[in-house]
């Protein structure tokens, strides 16, 4: 039985809406993230999330993981949890 990842639009401001398929979610240290990607099938981009929102609130709010020493700690959980994915961080020029 194929599984079908759950999609979620993101809404930034007065940009369009950008939609992502979520392959994973974890909480880590009482913050949650997920592990999103552009394409439903086959290989994407794929962005690491976290969640700001506070307890009680309507809506989620998620960043960009941007920073090297989070990033490179939660990629290593979610590839622990997915052993099909690997993770290849784009070089910036």
């Amino acid at each position: 039985m194929e599984n079908k990842l759950e999609k979620i639009t993101f809404n930034a401001g007065s940009e369009d809406s950008v939609d992502f398929y979520v392959l994973e979610q974890t909480r880590i240290g009482g913050c949650n993230y997920i592990l999103v990607t552009d394409f439903e099938e086959g290989d994407g981009e794929a962005l690491i999330l976290k969640d700001l929102s506070e307890d009680g609130e309507s809506e989620s709010r998620f960043v960009i993981v941007s920073d090297e020493q989070e990033l490179k700690a939660v990629s290593g959980v979610f590839a622990d949890m997915l052993d099909d994915v690997e993770f290849v961080q784009d070089k910036e020029e």
